[in-house]
């Protein structure tokens, strides 16, 4: 798809790169605070008094307003002005971050990460219309292209900068670079084109509550599966139905509202009514296999991205500067996939390429799976770690081209609300999913090797801290050394902790590997057409605009 250009806008007399550094400066505002939660995570978790997890609930709660309003901030754009509704956006996200970076407790911490969410929900839609406004032809491809690989791009500088930030100085300075950023973003963001409002736009007030609620309660439902209870509902849980945890009744319910939300979309289109979102954007099955091949893609990289710093932080006690040295392989290569993997598209069909990818990241994820272990730096780990980087790069650009190319000319801002709704969506779920799957393996396997080890049940009490998570040796052997065990006894539940929390980082791998395998079958029904090639459904779709 080429976004169709807005008439009566005056070509920009500045360089014709510009706008797109502009744009790109603006996701990597966005790219940096994401990133710089998991590599930040030991000492945020330090610093702030929070559990190790505490990270992934911020990661969570930013996520999740940005897939709840992200649909509502393309029709604000829409209203306001592209331009106008970036700028306040930029702005917003900017103050955010200052919060983010004076936060004394994980309260603040998530209404930093929440604000910032309902700032990007409206600059993420902005950005494909910006390119359509600003950049035509060969160069509108371009900016595309470098559009869907900037998160990956973002992600590997991040994890190099808010390491050795984190190690040297401290994670605030972090998002003290943020706001700096979101001032340079403002200030050249007055170069861009500005883009006249649209008339006759309406907002679906009830599309937007249906939309918004789905979200949250699938995404809260997922989040608190491990604390309230996968099923049977634990102690933890705020209520229960029937001794039924409500997380699965949370995802559930989310699920029937999402669908009323489709339901209540394709009634206004019947009478003549703007939806929320534009239903052609998903009116085919290609279309829909993008989407949930594009969810799980993003969600495999948010876990992989939160389980490597879990385990170099916690498990190895390392600084937060050798987790984005040990991170920097995958990073790395997805950045790189996302920019040279362009090259196999007139080589190959999406969904061979599809398909290659999701197989490439489960072999990585084995091989690192079963090579990870005290000494991270072996060439097999890497060598994993490269693998799952070229197939999620290759992966996250091939999808949001699919996504783009499917859609008719004139649903630029709509493509661009699809896309922020699936990639948040998924790295909500994917840093979720890490954090209950490897602490739930971590409880069963403690649990285990405790009750064989006829350690004195105080012990196991203490080690789980009541409620399991991951600690470091040094954390463990302090609070253990307070209790009456001996020495010897200390030194017996530090080693059942060690092993568990190793084997769980191993288990969990080989789990999202499986995941990986399993989305084969949504890449197999991605387009079979080299791009360039119009499908006869397309041939169609051209025709009547």
């Amino acid at each position: 798809m080429k976004p169709a250009s807005h008439a009566g806008v005056p070509r920009p007399s500045h360089g014709p790169w510009l706008p797109l550094v502009v744009i790109v400066l603006a996701q990597l505002q966005m790219a940096i605070n994401i990133s710089a939660l998991p590599v930040s995570l030991g000492p945020i978790s330090e610093d702030l008094d929070a559990p190790a997890t505490a990270t992934a609930t911020a990661l969570l709660l930013y996520s999740l307003f940005v897939a709840a309003f992200v649909m509502l901030g393309a029709k604000i754009g829409k209203l306001a002005g592209e331009r106008l509704v970036f700028q306040a956006g930029v702005v917003v996200h900017g103050g955010a971050m200052a919060l983010m970076a004076t936060s004394t407790d994980a309260g603040t911490m998530n209404t930093a990460q929440a604000i910032a969410g309902l700032a990007a929900s409206a600059i993420v839609p902005t950005l494909v219309v910006l390119i359509a406004a600003n950049y035509h032809g060969r160069q509108q491809e371009t900016a595309l292209g470098v559009l869907a690989g900037i998160p990956a791009v973002a992600s590997a500088i991040t994890f190099v900068i808010a390491g050795f930030l984190a190690t040297a100085l401290s994670w605030r300075y972090s998002y003290w670079l943020v706001v700096l950023l979101a001032v340079v973003v403002l200030i050249l963001s007055y170069r861009l084109t500005p883009i006249p409002r649209q008339r006759g736009i309406t907002i679906d007030v009830v599309g937007v509550a249906l939309s918004a609620a789905a979200i949250a309660l699938i995404l809260f439902g997922f989040n608190n599966l491990q604390t309230w209870g996968p099923l049977v509902a634990e102690e933890a849980a705020p209520f229960s139905v029937l001794g039924v945890s409500p997380a699965p009744l949370l995802i559930l319910l989310g699920i029937v509202l999402g669908q009323a939300f489709f339901a209540w979309s394709k009634r206004r289109i019947a009478v003549d009514e703007q939806p929320l979102l534009a239903m052609e954007v998903l009116d085919s099955d290609e279309e829909k296999s993008a989407v949930i091949a594009f969810l799980v893609a993003g969600s495999l990289g948010l876990a992989v991205g939160f389980l490597i710093p879990l385990y170099v932080q916690i498990v190895q006690d390392r600084t937060p500067m050798f987790s984005a040295v040990a991170i920097l392989p995958y990073a790395g290569a997805v950045a790189l996939a996302g920019v040279i993997s362009v090259r196999l598209y007139g080589r190959l069909s999406p969904r061979r390429l599809g398909v290659a990818s999701f197989i490439l990241i489960a072999i990585g994820l084995v091989v690192v799976a079963f090579t990870v272990g005290n000494d991270w730096g072996t060439v097999a780990v890497i060598l994993g770690l490269l693998l799952v980087g070229i197939g999620e790069g290759t992966l996250l650009t091939l999808l949001f081209n699919v996504l783009v190319s499917a859609s008719p000319k004139r649903l630029a801002g709509d493509v661009g609300a699809l896309r922020g709704v699936a990639n948040n969506v998924s790295n909500a779920i994917g840093a979720a999913f890490a954090s209950v799957i490897a602490v739930g393996l971590l409880g069963m396997l403690l649990a285990s090797a405790f009750a064989r080890s006829e350690l004195p049940p105080e012990l196991e009490t203490t080690a789980l801290f009541d409620q399991v998570d991951f600690v470091t040796n040094h954390e463990l052997s302090s609070v253990l050394g307070a209790t009456s065990a001996t020495p010897e006894q200390v030194e017996r539940a530090v080693a059942i902790n060690e092993d568990a929390r190793l084997r769980a980082l191993q288990a969990s791998f080989l789990i999202v590997a499986g995941i990986s395998l399993l989305s084969i079958f949504p890449a197999a029904r991605l387009p079979r057409y080299a791009p360039g090639e119009l499908s006869a459904e397309d041939i169609v779709r051209e025709a009547t605009l």
